[in-house]
C-alpha cells in the first residue's frame, strides 16, 4: 500500500534565482552567502552540479571545476516567499502532512489516492502546477512509497525532475543498489558506527536484525529504522524545540573583533525576540567563533532562566571577552561568529531569579518587539549592533524556515507573481 508522496524541489535556491533572473537560465549558478573568494556555495544549479559543484564547494574550487560559473548572493527572504507560494500550489492538489525543510514536503496518501496509478497522477499534477504557477525553472523530484521515509529515499533516486515509486513488492530489491549514506539518518558519524559493527553495504544493513540495529543506534531508534526500511508505517516521534541559534560569515572588509561583537549583538537580539515569540526562556548561552586558518572555538555560559535581551547580551559579551584573553585569538582575524540559546523551557510558570542584578526590562523588550514587528527589524535595537545593521541577514537552516515578519530583512521583495491555473486546466 502506498501511503506517502514526497516532494523535493531541485536545486531550490539556484532555481528560484534562475526563475527570477532569466539571464541565469541554462547557466551554471552557485548561490553564496556573500560575494567573496573565501566563502562557499550554499546551493548549486542543476547545470553547476554537472561540473561537480555542490553545496559547500568553496568559490575557488567551483571556479576550477566550472570556469563559466556565475556566483549569486543569496536572498533568503525571497526563497522563503517562494516556499510559501509552493506550499499553496501543492496544497491546491492535496493536503500537506508535513513540511520537512524549505524545499521538502510530504503528503499522506489515503483512500482513492493510494493505488499506484492514482498516486502517480497526483504527482504529475503537482509537477504541472508548480511549473505553470511558479515558473519553468521550479522543478521537483517526487518519491512515492509505503511510508514517508522510503518516499524521501525514492525522491532522491532520480534527479532532476524525477518520479520514483517504491511498492512493498519492490522491497528490498529496490534499495539494494543504494549506498548507506543515501538514507536519511545515516550521516558521517552513523556511517562510521555501522562500519564499526561490520555493516558496510545496504544489503548488510537490510539483513541486520532488530537487536543489532538497537545496538548500533543505542536504543529503539535502530529498530524503528529497520521497520522503516521494510516499508512499515512507523509513527513519527514528537520533537521539541531544543535551541535557537544564529550565525554569520563576516564580510572580508569587516573582519575585526569589534565588528564580530557588533554582529553578535544583532544575532543575540534576533534570538531573544524569537525566544519571547515562542514564549520560552533559556538557561544556557553559547558562543561560536571561527578564526582565519580554520580554528573553531566554542564557549557556553549558564544563566538563570530568562528571556531578557540585556541579560543575554551581557552573557554573550562576557563569553567573547573570555575568548579574547587568549593572545592567539586576540591577534587572529575572526571569519564567522554564531550564538545559541539552549535549555529552553516554557516561560509560563517560571519564577524570576532573586539574584538577577539586571533591571527588569520585560516591558521594554515587549515594546521593542512590537515596534520591530510593525515597522520592520532594526526600527529599534540595542546600540551594540549599530555597526552591524546590514550584517547578519536572515539565514535558512535545514529544519527552520524563518518567519518573514519576525526575522525578515527589510526591503526584500519578490518580483514575480504566481499565475493561477484553474483546477481542470490539465486533463489527465
Amino acid at each position: 500500500m502506498l501511503r506517502a508522496l514526497y516532494v523535493d524541489f531541485n536545486s531550490y535556491f539556484a532555481s528560484v534565482e534562475q526563475q527570477l533572473r532569466p539571464e541565469l537560465r541554462g547557466r551554471p549558478v552557485a548561490v553564496v552567502p556573500m560575494i567573496a573568494d573565501t566563502t562557499c556555495a550554499i546551493a548549486a544549479s542543476i547545470e553547476a552540479k554537472r561540473f561537480g559543484v555542490k553545496t559547500l564547494t568553496n568559490v575557488a574550487d567551483a571556479r576550477r571545476l566550472c570556469p563559466e560559473i556565475v556566483f549569486v548572493e543569496s536572498r533568503p527572504a525571497v526563497y522563503v516567499e517562494f516556499h510559501h507560494r509552493a506550499k499553496t500550489v501543492v496544497e491546491s492538489v492535496a493536503p500537506i502532512a508535513s513540511v520537512n525543510s524549505i524545499d521538502e514536503m510530504c503528503i499522506t496518501l489515503s483512500g482513492r489516492d493510494q493505488p499506484r496509478p492514482a498516486a502517480e497522477k497526483l504527482a504529475l499534477e503537482i509537477k504541472y502546477r508548480l511549473r505553470k504557477q511558479l515558473g519553468e525553472c521550479i522543478t521537483s523530484s517526487i518519491g512515492i512509497a509505503p511510508n514517508s521515509f522510503l518516499a524521501k529515499t525514492a525522491s532522491d533516486m532520480v534527479k532532476p525532475d524525477g518520479l520514483v515509486v517504491i511498492e512493498l513488492a519492490d522491497l528490498p530489491h529496490a534499495l539494494l543498489p543504494l549506498k548507506l549514506n543515501h538514507f536519511v539518518g545515516i550521516g558521517k558519524k552513523m556511517l562510521q558506527r555501522l562500519i564499526d559493527h561490520g555493516i558496510t553495504t545496504t544489503p548488510e544493513l537490510l539483513a541486520a536484525d532488530a537487536a543489532k540495529l538497537r545496538a548500533i543506534w543505542g536504543g529503539i531508534e535502530g529498530e524503528r529504522f529497520g521497520q522503516k526500511l521494510r516499508g512499515e508505517d512507523v509513527a513519527a516521534r514528537e520533537t521539541k524545540t531544543s535551541s535557537i541559534s544564529h550565525s554569520h560569515v563576516i564580510a572580508p572588509d569587516h573582519r575585526s573583533h569589534a565588528h564580530a561583537q557588533a554582529v553578535l549583538s544583532r544575532l543575540t537580539q534576533k534570538a531573544a525576540m524569537r525566544l519571547r515569540d515562542m514564549e520560552f526562556v533559556t538557561t544556557d548561552v553559547a558562543l561560536y567563533l571561527k578564526l582565519r586558518g580554520g580554528e573553531k572555538l566554542k564557549l557556553h555560559r549558564r544563566v538563570d532562566a530568562t528571556d531578557r535581551t540585556t541579560t543575554l547580551l551581557e552573557a554573550v559579551q562576557r563569553l567573547y571577552e573570555s575568548m579574547l584573553t587568549d593572545r592567539n585569538v586576540r591577534n587572529t582575524t575572526p571569519m564567522a561568529v554564531g550564538m545559541a540559546l539552549s535549555g529552553l523551557t516554557p516561560r509560563e510558570g517560571q519564577s524570576l531569579s532573586l539574584f538577577d542584578a539586571q533591571p527588569n526590562t520585560e516591558k521594554l523588550d515587549r515594546v521593542v518587539d512590537q515596534l520591530n514587528l510593525k515597522f520592520g527589524n532594526n526600527t529599534l535595537f540595542w546600540g551594540g549592533a549599530f555597526t552591524a545593521q546590514k550584517a547578519a541577514r536572515m539565514a535558512i537552516a535545514f529544519n527552520h524556515i524563518p518567519d518573514l515578519v519576525m526575522e525578515g530583512d527589510a526591503g526584500t521583495k519578490v518580483t514575480s507573481k504566481v499565475q493561477q491555473v484553474p483546477p481542470d486546466a490539465y486533463d489527465f
